[in-house]
């Protein structure tokens, strides 16, 4: 509710941003990728978001380095003052990089080397044995692992028994069916997986496809989100509209 202030006769309202925004900054690397050089400045832009807001710089490095390169993430490391999040898949070589880095989070995704970009979540069961001593190397280093995964409830229940801290829900076909105007049969399968994921006491973060148009209604729905990681659409927006002013209005849908 609104609090009076009484002398200065207007109110005022306690704004409680539970919900943390991460921007994925892979985008402005294939800018400056495609020309060679230094222009756009991954490191000025990732200082820069932080500066607008912004509560986390999220990368995804990928063997080609097609992006962020593993040189990025190093020097990101040294400049970061919000969370660094890491996302990649769990070969040898990125894991080296993150025990390396010590970023605050690694969310561990199933991306084969060939894909353009994230289209599953983990099959945790199916993958159980390969993932649990990967989730323990991580912890023992002091990074909080989160794992992406479908919108599936019994999902959450292997992600508990992997030992995992965190998941990522992958909000790609949310993102499509609230386009096509069924919200309602969107959000669905969400909320039930999201209530399960906060029963069994792991964190929530989501993330892919999540935009200006369709991100309050997510939050409305599951406003127990610790997280969204959102790179593509924020940084086409920021083409039009400016980076700092986009930075601000997704803050404003999380609010």
């Amino acid at each position: 509710m609104p609090k009076l202030d009484k002398k200065n006769n207007f109110c005022t309202f306690k704004i409680n941003t539970m919900t943390r925004l991460s921007v994925n900054i892979n985008k402005i690397a294939t800018l400056r990728n495609a020309r060679g050089g230094n222009l756009p400045d991954v490191i000025e832009a990732a200082k820069n978001i932080e500066r607008y807001g912004a509560h986390g710089i999220t990368v995804h490095p990928r063997p080609d380095e097609r992006h962020i390169r593993y040189a990025d993430v190093y020097e990101l490391k040294k400049i970061l003052t919000t969370e660094f999040n890491i996302e990649g898949y769990p070969s040898e070589k990125f894991l080296n990089l993150v025990t390396e880095v010590k970023p605050a989070q690694v969310t561990l995704v199933p991306d084969p080397p060939d894909v353009l970009t994230s289209n599953n979540g983990w099959d945790i069961k199916t993958h159980f044995d390969f993932l649990k001593p990967i989730v323990e190397r991580l912890q023992s280093q002091g990074i909080r692992v989160s794992l992406f995964m479908n919108a599936e409830p019994d999902m959450a229940k292997q992600a508990k028994k992997v030992g995992t801290d965190r998941v990522e829900l992958y909000t790609e076909s949310y993102a499509r069916l609230y386009a096509e105007g069924k919200k309602e049969e969107a959000i669905q399968p969400f909320v039930e997986t999201a209530k399960a994921v906060k029963e069994l006491g792991l964190g929530l973060n989501a993330g892919h496809d999540l935009n200006l148009q369709n991100l309050k209604y997510f939050h409305q729905q599951i406003p127990w989100l610790d997280e969204v990681s959102i790179g593509h659409a924020l940084i086409s927006d920021a083409l039009y509209l400016g980076l700092e002013n986009v930075v601000n209005l997704y803050l404003r849908e999380l609010q």
